[in-house]
């Protein structure tokens, strides 16, 4: 009866009101429902939160694209929470694995009419980062993740170049993990590293400078030399003109028919007969003195090329010792069935923007069935333990269990022998179905997304680190450094090949030239 009043007395005010009212209170109600939903969105929004313990060093941070949360970790466990944004349908932020490859405290994007991205944490080239912005409590960017302005602001001393970065289209998180293909380092390897290193740099520095004396030996060697076939040339014409003059002066002599004659032809003869005797003396004490110069040019040519091959065998060494001392991070893919090693060198990238990553391995490798999935599984080595480290998994693709997918793969045991006795906290272990995304380059450490999850604009954007510049036998510019041996390929050519993915829509990485294994 009440309801049946109410309803009576409102369409009495309604005829009052007329057309105008209707328009006027239906706009009410839905301004009313629509602020409702809003703060049906915002009551849900994750909080910021921090842990109630002293937290160290963040070793990953995992974005849940459906709970549009991040959370940040350390050795023990979560350390930061806070909402995110991330990107909107047609811009999705892709689901995938990927690491900081570049920080920018006061960062204006080069895409997006140089708005504001404070305290940009880039993790691919082509325009994905975390960095602070208005979060509206649901997916909202161009495909970047959106943190609260002060989180990110104060997370961004705390955060490295390498961090892994893992955005996952569900909620994940580490879990504690062993098995007996995860690294086990060797601690008498890990103490024996520094002095490794100063051993193997002394000899490297010690090669360095016998290349460069060479080098210089044989360029003035090189020099001397350079003027003998002039001289040489010069003197060979002399002689040549003087046997002319001798062959003259014969048919002179044979011509001439009074004595007066003969006499004057013979003279000539003499004359030209010394001259030539002279010519021909002369050329052969050149000839004589430039063979030893001729001989110091190849002596010393060859030496100096024997010195340079010794030079990058004690550079490769040398470095190679100095990246044992760095994570390694080691990604495995059933699409390609290859192993990939990245250690990061902390040499700034020489056209310009973020750091160079080494990589140096990259080998065929065996798995198991290699037609059923394997998931997307990340092993993180957290802290070192009384057995060496302690592990964790984060699984963000579910198709093989992690433990049956380490199961199934044969990591070769010349990369076992290379990069597992000092292998560090951080280090990684990624097993996954993808390929290497083309944003993979020199600059980055891996970058692989989930190709059967929404990528917006990710696959219609361009890698954008440019070509780099084919590397010096010991530097950039022959700087010295003692990387660059490294860093002889240019950025490579995505190939639209993708076992997961029909059209030719996903692009993935590939070396533009067969990896230098000689030095293993």
């Amino acid at each position: 009866m009440k309801n049946r009043l109410t309803t009576a007395q409102t369409t009495v005010a309604m005829r009052r009101w007329g057309p105008p009212g209707i328009v006027t209170l239906a706009a009410m109600v839905a301004f009313a429902a629509l602020s409702s939903a809003a703060a049906a969105k915002q009551a849900r929004q994750p909080a910021e939160t921090v842990a109630p313990r002293e937290a160290g060093e963040p070793i990953m941070a995992i974005v849940s694209i459906k709970s549009q949360q991040v959370t940040f970790y350390d050795a023990d466990g979560w350390i930061l929470r806070a909402p995110v944004s991330t990107g909107t349908t047609g811009r999705e932020t892709p689901a995938g694995v990927f690491a900081v490859i570049e920080k920018d405290k006061d960062h204006h994007s080069t895409m997006y009419d140089d708005a504001w991205m404070p305290n940009m944490q880039r993790i691919t080239w082509n325009g994905i980062a975390l960095h602070g912005g208005p979060l509206p409590g649901y997916a909202a960017s161009h495909g970047c993740v959106r943190m609260p302005f002060g989180f990110a602001e104060g997370l961004f001393e705390r955060t490295q170049i390498g961090m892994r970065v893992i955005i996952s289209p569900n909620d994940a998180a580490p879990v504690d993990f062993s098995h007996p293909a995860l690294f086990m380092p060797k601690r008498e390897a890990i103490e024996a590293a520094p002095n490794h290193v100063d051993k193997l740099s002394g000899e490297a520095e010690e090669a360095t400078r016998a290349a460069d004396e060479t080098k210089k030996a044989a360029a003035a060697a090189a020099k001397e030399a350079a003027g003998l076939p002039v001289s040489l040339r010069k003197l060979e014409q002399q002689k040549a003109r003087a046997d002319a003059e001798l062959v003259f002066a014969d048919k002179s002599l044979a011509a001439a028919k009074t004595d007066q004659a003969m006499a004057k032809a013979e003279e000539f003869k003499q004359k030209a007969a010394a001259k030539a005797a002279d010519a021909a003396t002369q050329l052969d004490a050149a000839k004589a003195a430039a063979q030893p110069k001729r001989d110091a040019v190849a002596a010393t040519k060859d030496a100096a090329k024997a010195a340079a091959t010794k030079k990058a065998d004690a550079v490769k060494a040398a470095t190679d010792a100095k990246l044992a001392l760095e994570p390694v991070s080691v990604y495995i893919s059933r699409a390609t069935q290859k192993l990939y090693v990245r250690r990061n060198t902390h040499k700034p990238a020489p056209d310009g923007g973020g750091e160079v990553f080494d990589t140096s391995i990259e080998v065929p490798i065996t798995i198991r069935n290699p037609d059923q999935p394997l998931g997307t599984h990340i092993f993180t080595a957290m802290a070192k333990n009384g057995t060496g480290l302690r592990w964790s998994v984060v699984t963000i693709e579910n198709a093989d269990d992690a433990k049956n997918a380490l199961d199934r793969i044969t990591i070769p045991q010349e990369v076992l022998d290379r990069i597992a006795p000092t292998a560090l906290p951080r280090s990684s272990i990624i097993i996954s179905d993808e390929p290497l995304s083309s944003e993979t380059n020199y600059r980055t450490e891996f970058v692989a997304v989930l190709s059967n999850h929404p990528q917006g604009g990710f696959i219609t954007r361009k890698p954008t680190a440019p070509p780099m510049a084919i590397a010096s036998d010991d530097s950039w510019d022959n700087g010295g450094n003692g990387f660059g041996f490294f860093f002889q390929q240019r950025n490579p050519e995505p190939q639209p090949v993708n076992p997961r993915r029909r059209g030719g829509q996903y692009q993935y990485y590939q070396p533009a030239q067969p990896m230098q294994r000689s030095f293993w």
